[in-house]
């Protein structure tokens, strides 16, 4: 495990709980190394929820000095895909974590086929010929038990029809292969669930070799069994598929130990969605511009975001491991990034909405420079230089002609403002253009303030306002992202997720002027833009001469803690 993981050792939860006791004397794990797993399916981009999964597998293991695993679970062809693959390790590396061994649950096809022949010579799994629909219409109720006229199929007949199954002899649907366990069950996961299931289709790594392939269901435990894991740490959804998890361990001839499912509650986030059929509509349907959308909840959006991996593996520490639902407001996920990026990102000057300022008794033709500090809390991380002369950028919203009240930024005959780190300054008008619009403000300087100090030690009255050289400035892109989703809950019953979008999710801002200094910045590299909120480098579309910018989070932190 990565060393800058230390600082997120998991805190004693539930979960750990159950490991202890397993490992204490007596325990069925006595003696043993903890050795845990995280199987994601490769049909999409791992999500904010895939990480909190990932943070208490790989954190579990890591707390008792064990083992994880990363599978991928690809019992069903029709989605999945190497892209998905690849981008799901390359994720799991960015996060900081190491898995153990790698597997593809594709890997056991053969041993899986086998453990389904050996329920059916124990009287414990038959070929059903019932469709999906007439499946469902057989399931029956809490007070009727399930029905299905080939249950007391003899064994030859299921042991062949099976055999015929994977030879490819049959139609899409027209069998599957059902576990033999108690149609009365109160727990419909256990009225003889099905377990194989015919599906003509390309598998991306078995090719055409395989026609049936398992239910994740019994895929599921077998992997875990076979690969040693100890501990089987899934969502709070797979709490009720727990007893046809251990039916499928205890009814089969695996080699190792049977390893134990415990449960967890899954991350949900507000103004967000997480299903990945919602999300692949969201890319497919171009709502957003891929995956790594910066708005999106994808890993990879998150990273172009300039979202850290401290940040990431600090909000999964910090919202707990529960055992009961709950949604995290999406402004804690930004209070995490803010934190770590207030003490790590190197603060410049930006200027996103620029007007042109001339100080009109600067000498024209004359430059100088000045020392800024990157980080006013650390200073070893030095100072970088700005130039300065009589023409500069400020914010539009730097200067009012008619001020409100309390305003005390720019203002015809206003107070002295602070150029930051430069000069003091005082307004003395503005420039319009033909409609009426401000072009220019105007104003003069104190050439003994250098620094921001007067000599006398006079009180400035007036604002510290941050500039760019217009002589130098960089002209860049930058994008200004908000919520995707202006609903809290774009998920609730009844609700089209897609008429919740914001449309005021993404604003671009193609003029702004950067310090000279940004030049040279390359992704993921992240700054905070003074007076403005955190920015990095985009990781896609940023390009010499064509810099582009995304803000990762504002510098106002609008999460409450609750009391």
């Amino acid at each position: 495990m990565a060393d800058e993981l230390k600082d997120t050792v998991m805190s004693q939860n539930f979960i750990h709980d159950f490991i202890d006791e397993d490992l204490a004397p007596g325990g069925q794990y006595e003696g043993m190394q903890v050795h845990t797993r995280f199987p994601p399916e490769p049909n999409g981009y791992l999500h904010i929820g895939h990480a909190k999964a990932i943070f208490v597998d790989f954190g579990t293991a890591a707390k008792y000095h064990g083992l994880c695993n990363l599978r991928m679970d690809d019992t069903n062809p029709t989605k999945e895909d190497v892209e998905f693959v690849d981008a799901i390790q390359e994720d799991i590396h960015w996060l900081g974590y190491e898995w153990a061994e790698f597997h593809y649950a594709s890997d056991y096809f053969e041993q899986m086929y086998q453990y389904a022949v050996e329920l059916i010579k124990k009287g414990l799994a038959y070929v059903c010929q019932l469709s999906a629909e007439e499946m469902s219409a057989n399931r029956g109720d809490v007070n009727t038990p399930a029905v299905s006229p080939y249950r007391d199929r003899p064994i030859e007949e299921s042991l062949d029809l099976f055999e015929r199954m994977r030879k490819g002899e049959f139609p899409d649907g027209a069998m599957t292969l059902r576990a033999k366990i108690d149609l009365a069950s109160g727990n419909f996961n256990m009225r003889d669930p099905a377990i194989y299931r015919i599906k003509h289709m390309h598998h991306h790594r078995t090719g055409d070799q395989w026609c049936i392939y398992p239910m994740y269901d019994f895929a599921h435990p077998i992997e875990d069994a076979l690969e040693g894991i100890t501990h089987s740490l899934c969502t709070l959804e797979f709490e009720s598929h727990r007893p046809l998890y251990d039916w499928v361990v205890n009814n089969i001839s695996i080699p190792y130990h049977k390893p134990r499912q415990i449960e967890f509650a899954r991350l949900g986030i507000d103004h967000t969605v997480m299903s990945k059929r919602k999300l692949r509509q969201l890319v497919e349907q171009n709502y957003v511009s891929g995956w790594d959308d910066p708005r999106m909840p994808t890993i990879c959006g998150l990273r172009r975001r300039g979202y850290t991996p401290a940040a990431i593996r600090a909000f999964s520490e910090q919202i707990g491991v529960a055992k009961a639902d709950s949604t995290v407001e999406y402004s804690f996920l930004e209070h995490c990034l803010r934190a770590d990026l207030d003490d790590t990102a190197e603060r410049v000057m930006a200027v996103i909405r620029p007007i042109k300022l001339t100080i009109t008794n600067y000498p024209e033709g004359q430059s100088e420079t000045f020392e800024i500090e990157n980080h006013p809390k650390h200073p070893e991380m030095g100072t970088h230089t700005v130039t300065f002369s009589r023409e500069l950028y400020i914010e539009a919203e730097d200067f009012l002609e008619t001020p409100i009240p309390k305003y005390k930024r720019l203002y015809p005959d206003g107070p002295e403002c602070r150029l930051k780190s430069a000069y003091l300054i005082r307004c003395t008008g503005c420039r319009k253009d033909e409609n009426g619009n401000v072009v220019e403000v105007f104003a003069e300087y104190d050439p003994e303030s250098k620094g921001g100090n007067p000599a006398d030690g006079r009180k400035v009255k007036g604002a510290t306002i941050h500039w760019v050289d217009a002589a130098t400035a960089l002209t860049a892109e930058v994008r200004l992202y908000d919520n995707l989703f202006s609903d809290a809950a774009p998920d609730a019953g009844g609700k089209d997720f897609l008429e919740c979008l914001n449309p005021s999710s993404l604003e671009v801002l193609t003029d702004c002027k950067l310090e000279a200094s940004l030049a040279s910045a390359k992704a993921p590299a992240s700054f905070q833009f003074m007076r403005q909120g955190y920015f990095c480098v985009d990781n896609k579309d940023s390009k010499p001469g064509h810099p582009v910018f995304n803000r990762s989070v504002s510098l106002k932190d609008s999460f409450k803690p609750k009391k």
